[in-house]
């Protein structure tokens, strides 16, 4: 881990340059196995048949999955300024403080920053954590606030995402939904995978499944849509034909049967048709389909990526999904990096992050509500984090900007809402210059112990890795945060 200032050159590529440089593509066809295992893929995509089966293995294992909850995480990735944000220092010199003036909120006492004024008028449905030690934490896909385990960072360790963790033990609120779903325009730089936990548990990426806006790295709205195609057929291919691959698929499977005195191979017919139902039938396509949203709602959303990302993120917690990640970035990896160095849309503190904060008072706020008002606030918990905080002091890193702040593990902030916990509160302190903690320290582990308690996943579950080597869920003594229950 280092904290040293990005390099203003080669920011706009940042540190996620020749991550997975290693890995191969797709799907490698090197023998038998693999041909047929490169015709499922083909059949739904992303292997769909074992998104699926993980519902079935939470059932048949014993753990109960009570009633469907969700949870939605906005990744803030480049690691948002507490300061300037949820954690403000009114009183302090400018170069402390910031340029930004903070405002009162629902809560008595407690204020936060005047770009945030929808937030501060229900803070009350909030929760605030402004002593989040983030000092094991840096830049990085497999990172610690998304796998919960301070060793994250470590190139040679691939730790399981939260979201991986929880599709393998709780599996989806529907069968013919993916467990775990990311959004984002560069998922491999900002979204953290299943790691050796296994591909089957990565996240379906939705982003090739729905229209989402493409905006430029520089934050602008180039007026073209993405993806989208995942769900329709190639041509030629009607549904009756793709019935009858399925059909050829099961006669070769058949012809292995009697190899398999597990039954597995009938089992895994199975999950396969109901890929197949999932690609032909209606619900997947309909969650993932932005214009069936009344036009009322998409316009209270607003047509920003980020907001139609969260609407897209509501729409598919109330289908069935159980976890999605929602990145938070226009393609450069890192937008929340404001350093102050030439290379928008990072910028500083006041022309980089000024910019972004209006749009995501209004997505939160916004999701919040309609949460709410579906009357699924209490069974969906929404998180908004980042990597780590930014420095107390202001201009640290040189640039025309001159007023970016560097990257500062020993303290950050988040906000949670939803899930039927208890909110209207801000838990812990920072010092009088919001650089080090002063009281209730909170961790990644603490976090993800937190996560799994709210997703009724037992603290002390294990899994195995793709060595068959059994691990903790929770990592570093993690406890869920007490005040929150």
């Amino acid at each position: 881990m280092s904290d040293s200032p990005c390099r203003s050159a080669v920011h706009h590529q940042h540190a996620f340059m020749n991550y997975y440089g290693m890995d191969r593509e797709g799907v490698t066809v090197l023998d038998r196995r693999s041909m047929i295992k490169a015709g499922l893929a083909g059949i739904a995509g992303l292997s769909l048949p074992e998104l699926l089966r993980t519902r079935s293995e939470a059932a048949g294992s014993g753990r109960a999955t009570s009633e469907a909850k969700s949870v939605i995480l906005f990744w803030m990735a480049g690691g948002p300024s507490q300061i300037d944000m949820w954690d403000v220092k009114p009183d302090r010199p400018d170069l402390n403080r910031g340029p930004f003036d903070s405002i009162p909120t629902k809560l008595t006492d407690v204020r936060i920053c005047e770009h945030l004024p929808k937030q501060a008028a229900m803070l009350d449905k909030f929760t605030l954590i402004r002593s989040v030690d983030a000092k094991f934490s840096n830049h990085r896909p497999n990172n610690v606030f998304q796998t919960g385990n301070l060793d994250a960072n470590s190139a040679e360790k691939q730790y399981p995402a939260i979201g991986s963790i929880i599709a393998k033990m709780r599996g989806s609120n529907h069968p013919s939904m993916p467990p775990y779903v990311a959004t984002s325009p560069t998922p491999r730089k900002d979204i953290a995978p299943a790691g050796s936990l296994g591909k089957r548990y990565d996240p379906f990426i939705a982003n090739n499944a729905t229209k989402l806006p493409i905006f430029s790295f520089e934050g602008e709205d180039t007026g073209k849509l993405s993806g989208g195609n995942l769900f329709q057929l190639p041509d030629g291919l009607s549904i009756d034909r793709l019935h009858s691959r399925q059909t050829l698929l099961s006669d070769f499977d058949r012809l292995r049967e009697n190899l398999d005195l597990g039954g597995s191979m009938e089992s895994a017919n199975a999950y396969q048709q109901q890929a197949v139902e999932m690609v032909v039938g209606g619900r997947a396509q309909a969650a993932f389909d932005l214009s069936s949203e009344p036009a009322d709602n998409r316009e209270r959303y607003g047509k920003h990526l980020w907001c139609q990302q969260a609407l897209l993120a509501r729409r598919l917690v109330e289908a069935g999904v159980t976890y999605v990640t929602v990145g938070l970035t226009y393609g450069g990896g890192a937008d929340w990096d404001h350093h102050g160095d030439q290379f928008p849309p990072y910028g500083g503190i006041n022309n980089g992050l000024r910019r972004m904060l209006p749009v995501f008072d209004h997505l939160l706020s916004t999701l919040v509500t309609d949460l709410e008002e579906r009357g699924l606030l209490d069974k969906v918990l929404v998180l908004a984090l980042g990597e780590f905080g930014r420095t107390p002091i202001i201009g640290t890193q040189e640039g025309p900007n001159g007023n970016g702040r560097n990257h500062w593990p020993p303290v950050m902030s988040m906000a949670l809402a939803g899930g039927g916990l208890k909110h209207g509160q801000v838990i812990g302190s920072t010092d009088a210059a919001g650089g080090a903690i002063k009281d209730r320290a909170v961790t990644a582990p603490d976090l993800a112990a937190t996560i799994y308690r709210y997703m009724d996943v037992p603290l002390d579950a294990t899994y195995l890795d793709n060595r068959g080597r059994p691990h903790y869920i929770i990592q570093n003594n993690g406890q869920p945060i007490r005040e929150l229950f």
